[in-house]
């Protein structure tokens, strides 16, 4: 089970390969058409792949320094797009919740908005007033309290701390919760 878990958890990286694979493709196909037109003796569509091996070999003889600075621009981002995309982990917007019996998976929305009933609660007021943000290793609370009603920092936190403890999601995010300074006239 823990497998099926890890993957409904991360990202698939299936786009970025099949980008990486046509663009391969395309190059090939392109490689190969001109050096079979060469071999029949026909005049190249583009350029000749002997002109292009040579221009290589020679750069930057030929080229204006804009268009060459532009061009490894562009190489580098591309590279640096894919690269980034093999390495980094893709993750996708979910919490393992442990429970003995079954492989649990919740979104992140969901146990925001459990968060966001608990610090609605604890703070009294309106669901209007709360916002709850859920990333993998944070959870930060934003109230924004009726006019002349106190709120306690610590009363909000506690609730929220609590929800978070009995749902024990994995991994378990910090939780920050900021209290505006200005309130909400009426209830």
């Amino acid at each position: 089970m823990p497998w099926i878990l890890q993957r409904e958890t991360q990202s698939s990286r299936a786009g970025v390969a099949v980008i990486a694979g046509v663009l391969v493709i395309i190059l090939c196909a392109y490689a190969l058409l001109e050096a079979a037109v060469r071999a029949i003796g026909q005049p190249p569509w583009l350029i000749d792949p002997q002109t292009a091996a040579q221009r290589i070999v020679a750069l930057p003889e030929g080229i204006p320094p804009l268009l060459l600075g532009v061009t490894g621009g562009v190489v580098f981002m591309a590279g640096l797009f894919f690269f980034l995309s093999a390495v980094l982990p893709g993750r996708k917007a979910r919490h393992i919740l442990q429970d003995p019996r079954a492989g649990v998976l919740v979104d992140d929305e969901i146990i925001a908005a459990a968060l966001a009933r608990r610090a609605r609660l604890a703070a009294n007021v309106t669901p209007e007033q709360v916002m709850v943000i859920v990333s993998r290793y944070q959870a930060v609370v934003n109230v924004r309290p009726t006019s002349g009603v106190p709120v306690r920092h610590d009363d909000v936190f506690a609730a929220v701390q609590d929800e978070l403890t009995r749902m024990a999601p994995s991994p378990m995010p910090d939780v920050r919760v900021n209290l505006a300074t200005s309130g909400v006239v009426g209830a």
